[in-house]
């Protein structure tokens, strides 16, 4: 399957970006549809904005809508329900489908889907109270990181090095989420992996002064480094893609995902997770591994779109 799109964008009719929504990452959902709507609208595509909110069946129901285009990220837009609305509306939709989104939502049947079928990801350990803990720190050892189980953008994450800290960490995370994941520490360099169309986009090495790739390393500071060609020597880079190639199987996802991974001191690559509504500001990632690719901004959301037209199976 070609990567760019060759459509009359008058193919792809009335469509309708989906972005804002109420979820912690709102804010960076904005960012990403207003560049989404440009970026069609520029490409002389029929596009719209809605931002996602309490009046969404309403507008959905008031306008005529071909397709959308889903820039939601993170809760009611990445995690399976905004996926399954559209399809009770028989409204085609970018992205992957109600499992594939709802599974890579949730970081510990990833990691547990994973584990079955032997791709490789950090032991990990659920935090529910004090005593589990107690019982993480002592089965799994320091230095660690704690994650809420459904949130992106690295909200609510946090590097521990001892009891006191995990407590406060899990403690900070379970205001996000009911459920939280605490994992062995990678020490090493981080990759992310972009899937489009079925195809692995060059993998991108990450570097950022921060403890890991936060929320403002992501988004907000200059000093973050980028680097592709991602360094590695031809093998080690086609086993990275292999391996976020069959991650991505796994899930299950179509259109479009990026897999961040970890590679340790021996050279093993670890799975930390799959975005399947990655974002789509002037920092992300997946524009920049496009632009490796050959795909400018306009090209890459006209792939994306053209995915839509896809029968799902």
């Amino acid at each position: 399957m070609s990567l760019q799109s060759n459509l009359d964008p008058r193919a792809f009719g009335r469509v309708a970006v989906l972005f804002g929504g109420r979820s912690a990452e709102r804010e960076v959902s904005l960012k990403s549809g207003r560049a989404v709507l440009e970026a069609l609208q520029g490409a002389g595509v029929d596009a719209f904005g809605i931002d996602v909110g309490a009046d969404l069946l309403q507008r959905l129901a008031g306008e005529r809508i071909d397709r959308a285009f889903i820039v939601l990220h993170g809760r009611g837009g990445e995690d399976g329900s905004m996926q399954g609305l559209l399809e009770c509306l028989d409204i085609p939709y970018t992205g992957s489908g109600v499992l594939a989104s709802a599974l890579a939502m949730d970081k510990l049947r990833t990691k547990q889907v994973w584990q079955s079928l032997g791709l490789s990801t950090p032991r990990h350990a659920v935090l529910a109270s004090a005593a589990d803990c107690e019982r993480a720190a002592a089965e799994l050892g320091f230095p660690l990181i704690v994650k809420p189980a459904h949130e992106g953008s690295s909200i609510g994450m946090a590097r521990v090095e001892n009891g006191e800290q995990l407590l406060a960490a899990w403690q900070a995370a379970r205001e996000y989420d009911s459920q939280v994941l605490v994992e062995q520490w990678i020490s090493g360099p981080e990759f992310t992996v972009a899937m489009l169309r079925g195809e692995v986009l060059p993998p991108i090495r990450l570097g950022t002064t921060h403890t890991f790739y936060d929320y403002e390393a992501k988004y907000l500071a200059d000093d973050t480094r980028y680097q592709i060609p991602c360094g590695l020597d031809a093998d080690k880079e086609a086993e990275l893609k292999a391996l976020v190639a069959r991650a991505c199987e796994a899930v299950g996802t179509s259109g479009w995902a990026r897999a961040d991974v970890m590679q340790d001191a021996d050279g093993q690559f670890w799975l930390l997770e799959v975005n399947t509504v990655p974002g789509m500001t002037d920092h992300s990632l997946v524009p920049m591994a496009a632009r490796a690719a050959g795909l400018d901004f306009q090209q890459l959301v006209l792939a994306i779109l053209a995915d839509s037209l896809e029968a799902r199976s």
